[in-house]
């Protein structure tokens, strides 16, 4: 083991000084590359992990159970949709800004018709296309009901009314809808007036 000698410059504990430096530098390297693979993962994270689900996702993820919102004291805008409806998602965005700037006043629950477990309320509520919306008051009675793809600003004239307990807007005509089928593969009975972008 060779020990340190302060008075030659060339080196540095028994090892030439350009090959510590070299050492160092290979290091810091390391680190460096080591430290940007890192940063890149959190910012990947963070700008698409966070992110990646679709508005229809976010909503049916954070959606509440039926029944909880129809009891909670709260109006609901309860929409029937499938993960497949071109329509639904068309509307989702408007429907998670609907959810968003209502602040907690209203509920906005998904269901999804191809749960069995939501059969009950298919049949009670009698949907024959999606998307439909539901609309229910406070003390968890039926106010109207739409059909078919309704626009940001139906969207928010829907849920002001329902939130002030005013009459509820009527819109002409029928959006864009998905037809049901049924165990068959027979197309339940939808209004004809769904247009031509309607599909099934």
């Amino acid at each position: 083991m060779q020990a340190c000698q302060s008075d030659d410059s060339s080196l540095i504990c028994g090892m030439p000084a350009n090959s510590a430096s070299s050492s160092l530098s290979g290091l810091q390297k390391g680190l460096l590359v080591v430290t940007a693979l890192v940063l890149a993962v959190v910012l990947f994270l963070l700008r698409n992990g966070l992110s990646a689900e679709s508005p229809m996702d976010q909503l049916a993820r954070r959606s509440l159970a039926p029944e909880v919102a129809l009891s909670n004291q709260k109006p609901t805008m309860l929409e029937f949709y499938a993960d497949w409806c071109e329509a639904c998602r068309e509307m989702a965005p408007a429907m998670l800004e609907t959810e968003r700037r209502t602040n907690g006043q209203m509920d906005v629950v998904l269901v999804n018709i191809d749960n069995p477990q939501w059969q009950d309320l298919i049949d009670r509520y009698e949907v024959n296309g999606i998307p439909q919306l539901n609309l229910f008051a406070a003390d968890g009675s039926l106010r109207g009901r739409s059909l078919g793809v309704r626009t940001p600003q139906q969207l928010e004239a829907l849920s002001t009314a329902l939130i002030a307990n005013t009459p509820l807007p009527q819109f002409a005509g029928i959006g864009s809808v998905s037809r049901l089928e049924d165990g068959d593969g027979i197309a339940t009975a939808t209004p004809t007036s769904a247009g031509p972008r309607s599909h099934g």
